[in-house]
């Protein structure tokens, strides 16, 4: 039988891809890594590495491997979980990536609700894009993952691989310091908008695209709060999410996102989802911290993103 230490090793190097970066995740030196790979090529009697360039890549006999290991590891995380789901209270360490938003108006919310009915659990929040967060659930460096997905620019699933869970949809408002008619009145303003290649970048874009104009993207920033400061003073216009106003009215004008809906939607709204590798969603741990967000959310203001007295219609 294989030794499942190795295993993980050569699944650690198909994620990460250098031995210096397996050597860092898993706390060990990098010859004590290439040891490790070694005798794993001396059990199984075949190469599992060859030279690509400067670096390594796996053969096929490795890709056999890393699956079937694959496969032993949500066995043993759906072990794990019926396990813990035996004990009388919920204890442990859950690790969290979440983006801004998420991050500032309901990771808060969730740690108070934890902190009163379930002290023993521990959590360790990092604010993390999805691009860079959901990779981090495959190297188990992340547990669970607060996502958002866009009209149009939906993520692949890997049903295989993660559990989706919807947590909320948050409407996509658009942004104004002085009223306007409709967007393509917007086509001489600058913008602010996330990177470039993001999928909230896509999503803008295409909008003002089926308005038939392309959007001067003068400020680019991750920080939705950046947006929301430079639309307040003038200075841009945005889409920003519902969510950016959870503990404070906005000093902005806002509507519901004119413009062609995307790819079917009944609306301009961004999908909030908690995804985590699949086999784990019976974990008391996750199910536990769902509950705490899911609460959260049902703690937000009910407000849609601006006090009902400066609600107005597009004419």
């Amino acid at each position: 039988m294989y030794n499942l230490r190795r295993l993980e090793v050569l699944r650690e190097l198909k994620y990460r891809g250098t031995l210096a970066a397996v050597a860092s995740a898993m706390s060990y030196s990098p010859s004590a890594v290439s040891q490790q790979l070694s005798l794993l090529e001396s059990e199984v009697g075949a190469p599992l590495l060859e030279r690509e360039g400067r670096g390594v890549r796996l053969t096929p006999q490795a890709e056999i491997l890393v699956a079937r290991t694959e496969k032993a590891l949500r066995e043993l995380e759906r072990a794990e979980a019926e396990i813990a789901a035996s004990l009388y209270e919920v204890s442990g360490t859950i690790r969290v990536a979440a983006f801004q938003t998420a991050m500032l108006a309901l990771m808060p919310t969730a740690l108070t609700w934890l902190r009163e009915n379930h002290a023993r659990i521990r959590v360790e929040a990092t604010q993390a894009e999805p691009d860079t967060s959901l990779p981090g659930l495959l190297t188990r460096d992340f547990d669970l993952v607060i996502a958002e997905t866009f009209p149009g620019h939906v993520r692949p699933v890997r049903a295989s691989e993660f559990e989706h869970h919807l947590l909320c949809e948050d409407a996509m408002r658009l942004a104004t310091p002085a009223p306007v008619g409709s967007l393509a009145d917007l086509a001489e303003r600058p913008w602010v908008m996330e990177p470039a290649g993001t999928p909230a970048r896509a999503w803008a874009t295409a909008i003002c695209h089926a308005a038939d104009f392309e959007p001067d993207v003068a400020y680019v920033s991750a920080d939705m709060l950046v947006h929301a400061r430079l639309v307040e003073q003038g200075h841009a216009v945005a889409f920003l999410p519902d969510m950016l106003w959870f503990d404070r009215a906005p000093g902005l004008l806002l509507d519901r996102a004119p413009g062609p809906l995307l790819d079917g939607s009944a609306g301009h709204t961004r999908t909030v989802l908690a995804t985590i590798r699949a086999g784990a969603g019976e974990h008391p741990l996750i199910q536990t911290f769902l509950t705490a967000i899911r609460h959260a959310i049902g703690e937000l203001p009910a407000r849609t993103g601006y006090p009902p007295h400066r609600r107005r219609r597009h004419h």
